[in-house]
């Protein structure tokens, strides 16, 4: 994995292929949200009509194949991490990975490079009159958030300015065993003891379990974020104690506790004045590291239009996430962790090496075919070269409404592209399994996926015209299960017997398939990269367009065989 550029002076001009050519047009469709899973009625892809993509799957089998689109083959502490839009186009377009997600924070913790970045510099300026409150999971499983990190962001917080600093605990007993919260909140308690020895007011204002307070997820239950607001924020909960220590082993002491679901509580003073609500003029930041269960609190926290539940007083601060957890929300808009520096992507290597590109989607993904693809960086390589078309997305209209979403309209523009013979390479994406996808509508789903397949059809009949290559593929899992599981894989009921449904991306591979007239007869997938994920993807581009791939990049997922 790499976690920091290629070394200086590498040379950007690459070696030409010795077996495939150059002039071939080369279509890149990647299909947002488009996993692989067995055939069920909440596998919206099985159950839409999708001829052309199902022609592509039964068809040369040397030609299509799975590949990982999560975990660490995109840079993510652990395999039981979800891909998602953002990580997975950094990979595909740079051919590399980078770290994402906790191993980004452990390097901008170690570097000092947390203090230096735009995010922190934006709340420390409420350290001279306001109070620091960070809020997150208390836990070292791994999995959400890391101990040592926060025990490291107090410590740097305090040591660049903070003055007065409340902590919102969130105990764990899902990534770790139940009842290490006691262990956790005594720890916690020693190091905040520490920094009132220096002078700083460091003390927990607030908590609760996991599960109940706060760290809700996919829109599931905002009941759970209101409890975390009415505790952290305005400082009210139903249990009160003059410590949290003291707070976990009393709620422990029902029979039926668990550190997952412990009622929200708030500390209190003598008085019984609660220490930490969130004032105007404070700063915030949650310190998980994962996004899925920070995303709803960051909307509260943020958003001036709010109607999810009534926030009482919607307190004027500096936030910050310790990443930004949603990529094309943008949200939040402020961060301690800049996403990675990702250099010498594919996009640059064929710029320097003359290959003309389009780029197009609408509004929701273009980012993501573009600046994600690019490694993060906005703008044209060589302005010369390159043209990027955005087609704005529905503005006010749920996708489940619109499912087709603007489909058509990007392969119109991709098929345009390819018949001008002005690009080399065509890419675009097709956001409908995704975007739709999540709004857990089953039905609108299949139709999104069905319009998705529509538009893959029009885009390879224009390559079948210039007698060009096709790459087809996708950045992670979402519309193919649609269903929450249990450990066996049986869908889940609620409580009313219906199915409960999945919002949210999946573990699940991706498909990759390549063809075209302009397909050398002897290219075919190799046997022998079983692990291979979305990096190896841009290497395998480079092939087609005549190119061997730089030596620092995945390997290519192509080999080209004698027929």
């Amino acid at each position: 994995m790499a976690t920091r550029p290629p070394a200086e002076g590498r040379p950007w001009e690459l070696a030409a292929h010795p077996r495939l050519g150059k002039g071939k047009v080369v279509g890149v469709v990647v299909l947002d949200g488009w996993g692989e899973a067995a055939p069920d009625p909440f596998n919206c892809i099985h159950a839409a009509d999708t001829p052309t993509l199902d022609a592509l799957k039964k068809g040369a089998p040397e030609r299509w194949r799975l590949i990982k689109a999560h975990g660490t083959a995109v840079g993510l502490p652990t395999d039981d991490d979800m891909g998602n839009s953002e990580v997975g186009h950094n990979a595909l377009g740079a051919g590399q990975i980078y770290a994402q997600g906790a191993k980004l924070v452990d390097l901008a913790l170690a570097s000092g490079k947390i203090y230096e970045g735009e995010g922190f510099k934006y709340i420390r300026e409420s350290f001279g009159n306001g109070t620091l409150h960070l809020i997150g999971l208390l836990s070292d499983g791994g999995v959400h958030s890391r101990f040592d990190q926060l025990q490291l962001l107090l410590k740097g917080a305090s040591d660049h300015g903070a003055k007065r600093i409340r902590v919102h605990v969130l105990t764990d007993g899902r990534d770790v065993l139940d009842g290490s919260s006691v262990r956790f909140v005594e720890m916690l308690e020693e190091g905040l003891a520490r920094l009132r020895d220096k002078g700083v007011d460091a003390r927990v204002a607030s908590g609760g379990g996991r599960m109940y307070v706060t760290m809700d997820r996919y829109e599931n239950d905002w009941e759970v974020v209101k409890r975390g607001w009415y505790a952290h924020v305005l400082g009210e909960a139903p249990h009160k104690f003059k410590n949290a220590l003291e707070a976990v082993k009393k709620l422990r002491e029902d029979p039926k506790a668990n550190d997952q679901y412990l009622p929200p509580f708030v500390i209190v003073d003598e008085t019984g004045k609660a220490v930490g609500p969130i004032q105007d003029g404070d700063a915030v930041v949650t310190f998980n590291f994962r996004a899925d269960r920070m995303v709803m609190l960051a909307k509260a926290l943020e958003y001036e239009n709010f109607d999810k539940f009534d926030r009482v007083r919607f307190p004027k601060i500096r936030y910050a996430g310790m990443l930004q957890y949603d990529g094309e929300l943008k949200l939040p808009s402020h961060y301690l962790v800049a996403p990675p520096e990702i250099e010498r992507t594919s996009g640059e290597y064929l710029a320097r090496n003359g290959v003309r590109t389009y780029a197009c989607s609408e509004t929701v993904k273009f980012g993501h075919v573009t600046f994600f693809w690019n490694g993060n960086r906005s703008g044209y390589f060589n302005p010369n070269l390159e043209k990027y078309e955005e087609i704005p997305s529905d503005i006010g209209i749920p996708f489940n409404v619109q499912p087709k979403m603007k489909a058509l309209e990007i392969a119109q523009k991709a098929r345009d592209a390819i018949l001008s013979r002005k690009y080399d390479q065509v890419r675009v994406n097709i956001a409908n399994g995704d975007m739709v996808g999540h709004t857990g509508d089953i039905e609108a789903t299949i139709v999104g996926c069905k319009a998705a397949d529509e538009a893959v059809k029009i885009i390879l009949d224009a390559i079948d015209q210039v007698g060009g290559i096709f790459v087809l593929t996708a950045d992670h899992g979402n519309a193919e299960d649609m269903a929450k599981r249990d450990k066996s894989g049986k869908p889940l009921h609620d409580k009313d017997g219906k199915v409960q449904t999945l919002t949210s991306h999946t573990l699940n591979p991706v498909p990759i398939a390549i063809g075209g007239p302009g397909l050398a007869p002897g290219v075919r997938f190799r046997t022998d990269l079983s692990n291979a994920g979305l990096a190896n993807v841009a290497a395998t581009v480079m092939n087609l367009h005549g190119f061997e791939a730089p030596d620092h990049y995945e390997p290519t997922l192509i080999e080209v065989v004698d027929k």
